[in-house]
C-alpha cells in the first residue's frame, strides 16, 4: 500500500508540473501582458499649437527660427567665406611651436627626431636623423633637457641637442 500511495503523489505531480510547463511555453507573453492593462483608459486630448504659436514660443525661448531656404543660404555664405578666409590669413601669420625635450642616456638620433616631430619641430624624423648623420655628431648626444621652437634651423636645433 506505501507503493501505491507514493506512486499516485509522485503521478499527480508529474502531471501538474506537465500541465503548468504547457501553459508557460504555449501562451503569448503579448496577450498576457496585454490582459493584465486596464480596460478603460482615459485619454487626454492636447490641442496642437499653430505654427505661429511655436515660432513665438521658440523665439521668447531665445531661438532663431528662419525657413529651410534661408538656412541653406547662409550655411552656403559661411561655407564661401571659410574658404577665402584661411588664404589671407596663411600669409598674415605663422605658428611657432616650442618644446621641451628630454634626453635620457641611450637613446639615439632617431628618437630624438620622433620627439621633436610630434612635438612639430621637425617635419620628418628621418630627414632629422640623416641631417644628424651627415654632420657626423650622431655619437655627441648629450643627456639632459633642452629648449627649442619651429624658430631654430636644424643646425640650431642640432647644436643645442648634440655637442660638436
Amino acid at each position: 500500500m506505501k507503493f501505491n500511495v507514493v506512486s499516485s503523489f509522485a503521478t499527480g505531480i508529474l502531471l501538474a508540473t506537465t500541465i503548468c510547463g504547457a501553459v508557460y511555453f504555449t501562451e503569448d507573453p503579448v496577450v498576457t501582458k496585454a490582459a493584465s492593462k486596464p480596460t478603460k483608459t482615459v485619454e487626454k486630448i492636447v490641442a496642437q499649437p499653430t505654427e505661429t504659436e511655436m515660432k513665438d514660443k521658440l523665439l521668447a525661448a531665445g531661438y532663431v527660427v528662419q525657413p529651410k531656404a534661408e538656412f541653406d543660404k547662409t550655411i552656403e555664405a559661411a561655407k564661401k567665406a571659410a574658404a577665402t578666409a584661411p588664404a589671407a590669413n596663411n600669409n598674415s601669420k605663422k605658428i611657432a611651436y616650442r618644446a621641451v625635450i628630454t634626453v635620457t642616456q641611450g637613446m639615439t638620433s632617431i628618437d630624438v627626431g620622433k620627439m621633436l616631430e610630434k612635438a612639430k619641430i621637425v617635419p620628418d624624423d628621418f630627414k632629422f636623423s640623416r641631417d644628424v648623420e651627415k654632420k657626423g655628431v650622431e655619437k655627441n648626444l648629450r643627456p639632459g633637457t633642452f629648449t627649442v621652437d619651429t624658430e631654430m634651423t636644424y643646425d640650431q636645433v642640432i647644436a643645442t641637442i648634440f655637442k660638436k
